[in-house]
């Protein structure tokens, strides 16, 4: 038979043989099911310590993050004849100062709108009316489900139990509090010691240097990103606040301060700012068509922002693909909470830029 084939090819039938053998040796198989097998074990491993040490890693991998951003300007002021603990306590100050005038400015009006919490869940009943038969399908499915003998009966909570959950609460968050700050400070004021001791730390002229361009690069562009995008978060939220003063809404200052916050988090970010748009929109208008503008306002903004102003702004250099960003926020959301979330996007840049210098791309790029 291989030998009426090689002839019917011979005679020019366009028939090709090939070696009938995918792999060369079953050893050749066992060998990168092995490679893959210890790959995914490290993945594993790797993600089980990081989310059992979540309460030491996330303060300070979030200091290391912002001192890395903040490391142009101790640099900077290095050079003009500022030492660098009074510039590390300097900035550890003035972002002490601005997280703490966030705050003041959310608390009073949330603090309002928590006791009014009764007469605000009555007015959006009412103006959702339309929801209520589908909510009464829900609970009627429940029913069917869980019947109504199962369900518990609710006792009321004494005061020590209500204090102590938020004991367990503020503890560990002053304690990380405290990391945060004391880890910042330092990795500010040492920087430069520090770099040099890991560099010392490789034997090869070459290692070194590449190590050099790859801690140059990192600072550089999340320095160069975080600058962009906090200005463009500021315009956003004047702009928001504004909007939400021209639509009447109460308290505008504050839709600007949660706007600028939460667009630091893509996606997630301006979709809780519709949604709170969306609910004090129906607290505050009479209509239900009304109280969707304001947020309808939002989207149009934000989609602007994130597709257009932001990418154009950044460049190609620091834009990075969409489904990356939304795979990098589910993870760390899901690994470290809130926080993770907002770490996504620089911890997704400074793995691009060590990739680019470690594994740098030869290939000519192809025709789209």
């Amino acid at each position: 038979m291989l030998e009426f084939l090689r002839s019917r090819a011979e005679k020019g039938y366009g028939l090709i043989l090939s070696n009938p053998r995918p792999v060369d040796s079953v050893s050749d198989i066992w060998r990168s099911v092995a490679q893959i097998a210890t790959i995914g074990i490290f993945v594993l491993a790797l993600g089980a310590a990081l989310y059992a040490c979540r309460p030491l890693l996330l303060p300070i991998l979030t200091a290391l993050v912002i001192g890395t951003t903040f490391a142009p300007i101790v640099q900077r002021a290095s050079h003009w004849g500022a030492p660098p603990w009074i510039t590390a306590l300097t900035l550890a100050l003035v972002l002490i100062g601005a997280i703490g005038l966030a705050v003041t400015l959310i608390a009073a009006p949330l603090a309002e709108w928590i006791g009014r919490a009764p007469e605000i869940g009555e007015s959006i009943k009412q103006k959702l009316y339309v929801l209520d038969r589908p909510l009464a399908a829900w609970r009627e499915l429940q029913d069917v489900i869980r019947p109504s003998g199962d369900r518990t009966v609710a006792v009321a909570p004494s005061e020590i139990g209500i204090v102590t959950p938020v004991v367990e609460f503020l503890t560990p968050a002053l304690v990380q509090i405290v990391v945060f700050l004391v880890t910042l400070i330092f990795f500010l004021a040492v920087q430069g010691d520090f770099r040099r001791y890991l560099v010392s730390l490789f034997t090869e002229r070459d290692s070194k240097l590449r190590f050099l361009r790859i801690a140059n690069d990192v600072e550089h562009n999340l320095a160069s990103y975080v600058a962009v995008v906090t200005t463009i978060n500021v315009a956003l939220g004047g702009i928001v606040a504004a909007g939400a003063w021209l639509f009447g809404l109460p308290n505008p200052l504050l839709f600007g301060v949660l706007a600028t916050i939460l667009n630091y988090i893509p996606y997630i970010g301006p979709a809780c700012m519709a949604m709170i748009l969306f609910s004090v929109g129906l607290v505050t208008f009479a209509t239900l068509t009304y109280a969707l503008l304001p947020p309808a306002c939002f989207v149009v903004l934000a989609t602007v922002e994130g597709n257009m102003i932001t990418p154009t702004i950044l460049g190609h250099r620091l834009t990075l693909n969409p489904l990356t960003i939304f795979l990098a926020l589910a993870f760390w959301a899901w690994l470290w909470g809130p926080m993770g979330a907002f770490l996504a996007v620089p911890l997704s840049i400074v793995a691009l830029v060590i990739s680019n210098h470690v594994f740098p791309s030869d290939e000519p790029k192809l025709p789209e």
